[in-house]
């Protein structure tokens, strides 16, 4: 088993509008941007300062009428035969598995309630981890699920990650916090019954100070849908949607 099993190694928004969508999450999270050289298509390289953090492209013609969305990439050891787990524990496999020339190989699936995801694998030795904190880095995954325990089940037994504290949240039921490879990185819950989405993964951006941050987005033509709110540790988020209407969350030490 690789170093990097089970983790979750990028982030990709697939958008309408790839020049309007840079300019928002440069402003907002603080990234730079940079074409990726791909003979055959246009893709964005997100960074903050020599570490790349996320990519951006146009929503591909096969997934025409999807919405814009982020889609978190998790590492898979052997990504063809993970695929077929998914599918046999009740996901499903949007695209099988392919390779991706000089990058590595991937496939687009999707948890048993609809929540989707991609699996990855490395031809190369990929970046360190770094600091899960630093700023523009991703802070925090967080899965708004069909239905937790099965959400954990799936989840746990494809990738092995491992429960940490489960908070009471009241009428709104347990929050599950997870580990993976031993760092507390995410948090799943049963989907609020009056939330209009279906089951989502969101993926909460660091930013240093919450308050400019909502000043940011909304300057950018996004939007805050919930927030600023303080969580457990003390940390402040909030949810929101950029000028395309994708999902997006940012997290912060302060206000």
């Amino acid at each position: 088993m690789s170093q990097n099993q089970g983790k979750f190694v990028w982030y990709e928004l697939m958008t309408s509008d790839i020049a309007a969508a840079e300019r928002f999450y440069k402003s907002v999270v603080g990234w730079t941007a940079k074409d990726a050289g791909m003979p055959d298509m246009t893709y964005t390289i997100f960074s903050m300062g020599e570490k790349m953090v996320a990519g951006l492209m146009t929503t591909p013609e096969e997934a025409s009428g999807m919405p814009p969305a982020w889609i978190g990439y998790i590492y898979a050891d052997d990504v063809d035969a993970t695929a077929r787990d998914v599918a046999t524990k009740g996901g499903r496999v949007y695209r099988q598995p392919d390779d991706i020339p000089g990058i590595g190989r991937f496939a687009v699936v999707a948890d048993p309630h609809g929540a989707a995801f991609c699996l990855f694998n490395s031809s190369g030795e990929g970046q360190p981890d770094g600091d899960q904190m630093a700023p523009g880095r991703i802070g925090w995954h967080e899965l708004m699920a069909g239905d937790l325990d099965s959400a954990w089940s799936f989840y746990s037994s494809l990738f092995g990650w491992e429960k940490d504290q489960a908070l009471d949240m009241g009428e709104m039921g347990i929050y599950q916090l997870f580990k993976i490879d031993g760092q507390t990185c995410g948090g799943m819950m049963t989907k609020p019954k009056d939330m209009p989405a279906p089951p989502y993964w969101a993926y909460y951006f660091n930013v240093e100070g919450i308050d400019a941050a909502v000043e940011r987005v909304n300057a950018g033509g996004g939007k805050v849908v919930m927030g600023p709110m303080e969580v457990p540790g003390g940390a402040w988020i909030i949810n929101g949607v950029d000028p395309q209407g994708a999902h997006f969350a940012l997290v912060a030490p302060k206000r």
